[in-house]
């Protein structure tokens, strides 16, 4: 599970980046506090679904589920 947060903390940092966004940008964008979305570049464990599901809304980046991974 580690690794898959990982990968996901990474593509937000760098979907951001190409963006040429700040964290503060994003987070005023995504209506979520910048400490949120530091700790969800990091890769925090605790972060909200709901919250990090709003910031990727925000990237543009779409998320699809695969329920035989679950």
């Amino acid at each position: 599970m580690q690794e898959q947060v990982k990968k996901l903390s990474e593509l937000i940092r760098q979907a951001r980046k190409e963006q040429k966004l700040t964290q503060e940008q994003l987070a005023a964008m995504s209506n979520v506090g910048v400490r949120f979305i530091r700790e969800l570049e990091h890769g925090k464990d605790s972060c909200h679904l709901g919250k990090t599901l709003l910031v990727l809304m925000m990237l543009g980046i779409e998320v699809k589920l695969n329920d035989q991974s679950i």
